[in-house]
C-alpha cells in the first residue's frame, strides 16, 4: 500500500506552508489580508463539500446549513465568553463551529442519506431552505435581519495574541486551513475514504461485500458537516458578525461552483476553485453590476467544455507533457487566444450594453464604459460591432479547437501503443 505522505507530498505541503506564512509579507495592507482570509475560509468550505460530491457522489444543495450553523454557534459562544469572562481561548473557537456542524450532521444525516442521487439532492435542498427560512422565525438565535455580532478581542490570549490585528486573524485562519486540509487529505486515504469512493462508484457492489452504503454516506455527511462548521466558525471570527446570508441557497450555490470550477475529481481542485471564485467575486463585483451573469456563464462553460475543472485541465497538460506533445498544444492555445479574446470581448460588451439599456432612466441615452471606450446602448447601430465580434470569434475558435483536439488525441494513442 502506498504511504500517505510520500516525499513528493511532503514537499508539496512544505511549499504550501511556506507560501501561507510568507503571503502577507507581499503586501501587508488590509485589502490583501482580507482576500487571503476569505480564500482560506472558502478553501475549507469547498473541500468539505467535495467530501460529499467528489468522494462520495452526493450532490448537496444545502451545504451552507453546516457552515451557517457553525458560524452562529461560534459567534454566540464568543458573546458568552465576553459577557462572563470565560478563559476559553479564541484560537480554539472554530472547534465550536465544527461541533455545531457535526451535531447537525448527526441529527439530519440519517434521514438525508437513506437515498443517494436525486433524492439526496432534493432532501438536502429542502432541509437547507427550511433552516434558512427559520432564521427569521427565531431571532433570539439568528438575530433577525441584522444578524448577531460580537468582538473577537476578549483578552490577552495565548502569548499575548488577541487577534485584534488583521495579520493575527490571517494566521489563525491560515493555520486552521492547513490543519483542515491535512485532516481531509488524510481522511481520503483511510478505509472510510476508500469505502466512500466505492459507494460513489458502485453502491450495490459495496453492499454485496458486506458494507452498508447508507452508513458510509452518513459518516461522510457528519464529517463534512464538521469541517464546514469549522469554516463557519472562522468566518464568524473574521467578520465579527453573522447574518442569515450564511445559511441561504446562494451560499450553497457558490460552494458548488467552487468545487465544479476547480474540479471535483481531484483533491486539490476545490482549493483552486475556491481561490479563483473568491478573487472573481471581489474583482468582478467591483467592476460591474452584471457579475452574477458572468458567474453563471463561467459555471456553464466549465460544465460543458471542461467538466474536469481547472484541475482536470492541468492534468491534461501533464499527460501531454509526458507524451512530449505539450509544445504543439501550446502553439494551438496561442492560436486560440486571439479568437477567444475577440469572442469574449464582444460578449462582455453585449452584456454590459444590455444591462445599461435595461436600467437606463433617460430615453435615447444608455452610456456604457467598456474597455476604455464609451458606447451608447440606446443606438441600434452600436450593437453591430460586438455582434460581429462574437460571431467571428466563435467561428475562428471553432476552427482552431478542431486542430487542438487532434493534438490531444495523438498523445493518447501514442501512450496506448507504448503500453
Amino acid at each position: 500500500m502506498k504511504p500517505l505522505f510520500t516525499k513528493k507530498r511532503v514537499a508539496i505541503l512544505a511549499v504550501y506552508l511556506v507560501a501561507i506564512v510568507l503571503a502577507p509579507l507581499l503586501s501587508p495592507k488590509g485589502y490583501w489580508l482580507s482576500l487571503l482570509c476569505q480564500i482560506g475560509i472558502t478553501t475549507i468550505f469547498a473541500l468539505s463539500f467535495n467530501m460529499l460530491l467528489g468522494q462520495t457522489g452526493l450532490l448537496s444543495f444545502g451545504h451552507a446549513v453546516y457552515f451557517g450553523l457553525g458560524a452562529f454557534s461560534t459567534i454566540h459562544v464568543l458573546r458568552i465568553i465576553r459577557e462572563h469572562h470565560w478563559a476559553f481561548p479564541v484560537t480554539l473557537l472554530p472547534l465550536v463551529g465544527g461541533v455545531a456542524g457535526l451535531l447537525f450532521g448527526i441529527a439530519s444525516g440519517y434521514v438525508i442519506t437513506r437515498r443517494a442521487g436525486t433524492t439526496f439532492a432534493m432532501i438536502s435542498l429542502g432541509i437547507g431552505e427550511m433552516v434558512a427560512a427559520s432564521s427569521l422565525m427565531f431571532p433570539a438565535f439568528f438575530g433577525g435581519e441584522g444578524g448577531v455580532s460580537s468582538n473577537r478581542v476578549t483578552g490577552a490570549g495565548w502569548f499575548g495574541i488577541n487577534y485584534g490585528s488583521p495579520l493575527q486573524i490571517y494566521y489563525l485562519i491560515a493555520g486552521w486551513a492547513f490543519v483542515c486540509i491535512l485532516g481531509m487529505y488524510a481522511l481520503a486515504d483511510t478505509p472510510l475514504g476508500r469505502l466512500a469512493n466505492a459507494v460513489r462508484d458502485n453502491p450495490e457492489r459495496a453492499e454485496f461485500v458486506g458494507y452498508n452504503p447508507q452508513w458510509v454516506r452518513y459518516a461522510m455527511v457528519v464529517l463534512s458537516g464538521f469541517f464546514a462548521g469549522v469554516a463557519g466558525g472562522l468566518t464568524a471570527l473574521n467578520y465579527e458578525i453573522v447574518t442569515a446570508e450564511t445559511l441561504n441557497a446562494a451560499t450553497s450555490g457558490i460552494v458548488i461552483m467552487m468545487a465544479f470550477v476547480g474540479g471535483v475529481g481531484f483533491f486539490h481542485g476545490p482549493i483552486l476553485g475556491a481561490a479563483l471564485i473568491t478573487v472573481l467575486q471581489i474583482v468582478v463585483a467591483g467592476v460591474t453590476e452584471a457579475w452574477p451573469f458572468y458567474f453563471g456563464l463561467l459555471f456553464t462553460s466549465v460544465v460543458l467544455f471542461a467538466p474536469g475543472g481547472i484541475a482536470g485541465i492541468l492534468a491534461e497538460q501533464k499527460r501531454l507533457f509526458d507524451a512530449g506533445q505539450l509544445g504543439r498544444s501550446l502553439r494551438g492555445y496561442l492560436w486560440a487566444a486571439a479568437p477567444f479574446a475577440l469572442c469574449a470581448g464582444g460578449l462582455i460588451t453585449l452584456v454590459e450594453m444590455a444591462y445599461a439599456l435595461a436600467n437606463t432612466t433617460e430615453p435615447g441615452s444608455a452610456p456604457v464604459h467598456v474597455f476604455g471606450a464609451t458606447l451608447n446602448a440606446a443606438r441600434p447601430l452600436g450593437w453591430a460591432p460586438p455582434v460581429v465580434a462574437v460571431a467571428a470569434g466563435a467561428l475562428l475558435l471553432r476552427a482552431v479547437s478542431r486542430r487542438i483536439a487532434v493534438h490531444r488525441e495523438a498523445p493518447a494513442a501514442l501512450l496506448q501503443r507504448q503500453a
